[in-house]
């Protein structure tokens, strides 16, 4: 199996920007498991399935066939990129992601992923689950308001013109008591994981500090 670089962390930390810009420069597969489980969420929303019924939506994650090959997110031939980017199926993501069948369907998948390719992966149990054995696990964190700041100015989020930083706030500390607290995976930064405080610091001085500990860590 091919190098993977793990990059955990809550919402609004960074990890999306950081993945995507770290896989960039090393010309990796990025691959977004948050909008996997998103995308399931979404469908079966679609189908007009019970969020409830896990039976149903692992079937949903089981059969799905996605492409994460752009900076697209497609399932089953569905162009869901900007649809899964709201706070309904923020919530809906949250629900899904507690099942324990469903992770087990999309975890298989994302080590599938592994195999073919050398993927920088970000989540929430990459470094924990997903990958244990992963050669190099970065965990990205932040202060909760400047979380929130951040996701309310973020154009991929579509949230409600308007929308007071309280009531983001509000829904990223829901999502975060949701994902670590789950019985299943929950969100934890793993004990050889290098953390890093995103707070106030730029972009690309956290992307620049992820790339120095990747060489690091491969070069051992």
């Amino acid at each position: 199996m091919s190098p993977v670089i793990a990059i955990d962390g809550p919402s609004g930390a960074g990890k999306g920007t950081v993945a995507r810009a770290v896989a960039q420069t090393l010309e990796c597969v990025y691959v977004d498991t948050g909008a996997m489980y998103r995308a399931v969420a979404w469908k079966s929303k679609h189908q007009g399935l019970d969020l409830d019924d896990e039976n149903a939506i692992t079937e949903v994650a089981t059969r799905a066939v996605f492409d994460l090959s752009t900076a697209r997110v497609v399932i089953d031939g569905h162009d869901v990129t900007q649809a899964i980017r709201t706070p309904e199926m923020d919530a809906a993501a949250a629900t899904v992601a507690r099942m324990p069948q469903v992770r087990q369907a999309l975890v298989g998948l994302q080590r599938e992923y592994a195999n073919n390719w050398t993927v920088v992966m970000e989540g929430r149990d990459i470094g924990t689950v997903v990958f244990p054995k992963a050669e190099v696990k970065i965990y990205l964190d932040a202060l909760a308001e400047e979380r929130a700041s951040r996701r309310s100015k973020d154009p991929a989020h579509r949230w409600s013109k308007g929308a007071e930083l309280a009531e983001v706030a509000s829904a990223l500390e829901a999502r975060d008591r949701s994902d670590r607290t789950r019985q299943i995976s929950p969100l934890m930064c793993a004990p050889d994981a290098v953390s890093i405080d995103t707070t106030g610091v730029p972009i690309a001085e956290v992307v620049r500090r992820v790339l120095e500990i990747i060489k690091d860590k491969l070069s051992k």
